[in-house]
């Protein structure tokens, strides 16, 4: 994990990796959940047999959005800043969801910090717009699962 006292120290590491989480393994519960918590329970995320008969992926997936949500778990570690009081999910740029996460696989999230720079003051507080790359990888894929260019708000 990397860890920045300041966020001028962060903010001044724009343009390289902060690093890459462990594995997780999505299980079968985690996306029974998700679809629970969302209403989608398409059955290529569900129904494990009509999965092997009628996937291409011959198995149950995650939803693409399951795979997105693990980010601030993910990212909580790869970095921490240590000044910072609150943070909060501000957008995103882009997200593209590149390849499956097969139920019961190992993903991992890899990080770069595109830019940040300073916000308005919130109540005295100083803080800056952060934009992560983030690539979730899944564990004996070449190709990543989900890349998404993730906005944060930070406030010291």
């Amino acid at each position: 994990m990397q860890t920045f006292a300041t966020l001028a120290d962060f903010s001044a590491h724009a343009g390289q990796s902060l690093g890459e989480s462990a594995y997780m393994t999505v299980t079968p519960e985690m996306v029974q959940k998700f679809a629970d918590a969302t209403g989608d329970h398409q059955w290529i995320h569900l129904d494990e047999e009509k999965a092997r008969q009628f996937s291409p992926y011959g198995t149950t997936i995650a939803h693409g959005f399951l795979t997105l949500s693990l980010a601030p778990k993910l990212m909580a570690e790869i970095y921490r800043v240590e000044s910072v009081k609150m943070g909060i999910n501000y957008g995103a740029n882009k997200i593209r969801f590149t390849g499956a996460v097969p139920v019961g696989s190992r993903v991992r999230m890899k990080a770069w910090l595109h830019h940040a720079e300073p916000t308005n003051a919130n109540e005295g507080a100083t803080g800056v717009r952060a934009v992560v790359e983030c690539v979730f990888e899944v564990e004996g894929q070449q190709k990543p699962a989900c890349v998404a260019e993730l906005i944060s708000l930070l406030f010291e």
